[in-house]
């Protein structure tokens, strides 16, 4: 699925604050290793429903298996492993055994105090990766889930990695540790980091299965369709703590949705909640809804925190229409698109504004390979619009009670007339201090 730095900014797929972004959300890796393919993986949503599927079986399959994941293997003893063969250390001896043991212990013991802790690291290491090839077998059907199982018992059955799953790394005697780290370091390297590659692809989707299970997100069904659909109940966005739920449905007949309200009354975290769900479909995750049916997008395009930008001397507006003109050149390919913009023309006058926007969406909603969601505050020029079937019309309704804004976050069918913004004003205290000047 195509998508650009813009829209993944919009959607806080990635934030400059990690802690607002939803693959912080998403991250529940133990590793380093792990972290950074969670990123990758995040970032390169997949175009084909089988890629989807099988993220999706790997996904589920590690569910079940999170509270019984060997907790042997850590980051500390993944970078003892890694940094155990950068580190300079004096040649160990040929078939150590008692006595040569203990004088390279002797006039090295700083090698074997590093030597002998990394040894009992990759005790731990072998004996998780073990028990991870056995939880694979046992219990998945992922095929990418029993590649690595296969892979891990074939790595794991040389030399003498099998002899050290069955150590007991607290009463190692100095010549067993030393034959160990010999074989480790001089014949095993390539393998060692294989397992720790394995290890970190395995920990990043098992990051997101803990995700779907502390959550409770469903699985979405995709299709591939000639023709765009999403179809959702109690969706939600997973970034709020306290979230509303919304159901929604979208077809080639209802592709364009025209959704009004006041500031502050739902209208952007509805448009980020559709986007980052169907994002997430297109991972293979989870969703946070109740259930969703959708088709498979070939991309998807938000306009919502447009800039300006001063050192090119472009103005707000210009940037506005040129996000808009690239929106269409891109949307014009005859493939399935979403888009989602949020206050469509801001930067120009109201007049101006209702005149673009009407002009735009009467040109975008002929386009029946895409699904659009608009929002406006320009509510007039809804009644205009009613006369095209193929847009819906929703508002998020706000109520006064007692010179107080009463927000209920729930989306009703119509064009809402709300008009609120001096009550704000006034409501913050703006207009007392203006007229104390």
């Amino acid at each position: 699925m195509q998508i650009d730095k813009t829209t993944l900014a919009d959607l806080s797929i990635f934030h400059s604050e990690e802690e607002l972004s939803v693959v912080n959300f998403l991250d529940h890796t133990q590793t380093t290793g792990g972290r950074d393919y969670l990123y990758d993986m995040v970032a390169k949503p997949l175009s084909t429903v089988e890629a989807i599927e099988q993220n999706q079986q790997t996904i589920r399959d590690l569910i079940p298996l999170t509270d019984r994941w060997p907790i042997s293997i850590t980051n500390g003893t993944v970078m003892v492993i890694a940094r155990f063969y950068e580190s300079q250390i004096n040649k160990y001896p040929t078939q150590p055994n008692i006595i040569s043991s203990f004088f390279y212990k002797l006039f090295n013991a700083p090698d074997f105090s590093l030597t002998r802790y990394t040894i009992s690291h990759c005790i731990d290491f072998v004996k998780g990766m073990t028990d991870i090839s056995r939880l694979l077998k046992e219990n998945c059907t992922s095929k990418q889930l029993h590649i690595w199982a296969e892979r891990i018992e074939m790595l794991l059955n040389k030399g003498l990695i099998p002899e050290m799953g069955t150590a007991s790394k607290e009463n190692l005697p100095n010549w067993r540790i030393l034959s160990y780290a010999d074989f480790v370091r001089s014949h095993y390297k390539n393998q060692f980091f294989e397992l720790i590659d394995i290890y970190s692809r395995i920990d990043a989707f098992l990051s997101l299965s803990i995700t779907c299970n502390k959550y409770q997100f469903s699985f979405p069904e995709i299709h591939k369709s000639a023709q765009p659909y999403i179809e959702a109940s109690a969706l939600y966005h997973p970034l709020l703590q306290i979230p509303v739920a919304y159901d929604i449905e979208m077809s080639r007949d209802k592709n364009f949705l025209f959704l009004t309200g006041a500031n502050m009354a739902g209208k952007s975290t509805f448009i980020k909640a559709v986007g980052v769900s169907v994002y997430l479909a297109h991972l293979g995750m989870g969703v946070p809804a109740k259930k969703m049916q959708l088709s498979l997008f070939d991309g998807l395009l938000s306009n919502i925190n447009v800039v300006d930008n001063i050192i090119k001397g472009e103005s707000y507006f210009f940037n506005e229409v040129q996000r808009i003109r690239n929106t269409i050149e891109k949307i014009s390919d005859g493939r399935n698109w979403l888009i989602l913009i949020d206050e469509l023309f801001k930067g120009t006058n109201v007049q101006d504004a209702m005149k673009c926007s009407s002009t735009v969406i009467e040109g975008l909603r002929k386009m029946k390979n895409v699904l659009f969601i608009l929002s406006t505050h320009l509510y007039e020029i809804g009644d205009s619009l009613r006369q095209f079937n193929n847009i819906q019309f929703r508002y998020f309704e706000t109520s006064v009670n007692d010179d107080q804004l009463v927000f209920s976050y729930q989306l009703k069918e119509g064009i809402s007339n709300d008009r609120l913004g001096y009550l704000i004003l006034r409501k913050e205290g703006v207009v007392e201090l203006l007229e104390k000047l």
